[in-house]
């Protein structure tokens, strides 16, 4: 069995479109720009807040990022008061957490996403008990890609990288776990396809929250 699972949070435990999505139009809004669909936004996400604006100022007509700076500042103002705006927990996700929890499996988020905003998302839905260590885009931290934080959360939690498993959404997902030498588990229902998951190197795929249940307790059982 392995010992510790890493979470990403945006499409992965959590459905959180709206609240990015919005935040991201509102800001656009008091900008004078453009609005973003709701497929824009979810192309634009999983690599932090300045990535979303980014892309999302140039879809809306800012080719050149002028307004970058200042649109971040809005964003921040925003954000923070709407990152659980219609927000919930994907079907069957929090059964499947007090499970592993309740087998003594190590339980951490890991996300992209402002480390205030993380976490209080996280214990919004999850309650403050429910995972050992959330960790969220903060100084001093390289966000993902990078796996020094997922391997930093394995370091934390004194288990081996092989005896993690690393579970997201993305491409950006899949390539952390397998930089930091831990299986990757890629979902199906969130931001990105099953093709893009299978393509960006995950180990396995799930179409649901109950089947990550049975890769964590296979470990060593083949």
């Amino acid at each position: 069995m392995y010992k510790a699972c890493i979470f990403d949070l945006d499409g992965t435990l959590t459905d959180t479109l709206e609240s990015l999505s919005y935040s991201v139009n509102a800001t656009l809004k008091e900008l004078g720009l453009g609005q973003i669909t709701d497929e824009q936004c979810k192309a634009f996400v999983g690599n932090g807040a300045r990535y979303l604006i980014e892309r999302s100022l140039q879809a809306a007509g800012d080719e050149k990022l002028i307004h970058v700076e200042e649109a971040m500042e809005v964003y921040r103002r925003i954000f923070k008061v709407n990152c659980t705006y219609h927000v919930a927990p994907y079907d069957g996700v929090v059964d499947m957490l007090h499970i592993l929890k309740s087998q003594g499996i190590k339980l951490a988020v890991l996300s992209n996403k402002p480390h205030l905003q993380t976490v209080d998302v996280v214990e919004t839905f999850f309650g403050k008990e429910m995972f050992a260590r959330v960790q969220g885009q903060q100084e001093g931290i390289p966000r993902k890609p990078d796996p020094a934080a997922a391997v930093m959360i394995a370091e934390g939690f004194g288990v081996k990288p092989e005896e993690c498993v690393y579970i997201g959404d993305s491409d950006v997902d899949m390539q952390t776990g397998n930089a930091a030498g831990m299986e990757t588990v890629g979902v199906s229902w969130g931001f990105r396809t099953k093709e893009v998951l299978i393509e960006s190197g995950a180990k396995h795929t799930i179409d649901r929250a109950e089947e990550l249940i049975t890769i964590v307790r296979e470990k060593g059982d083949e």
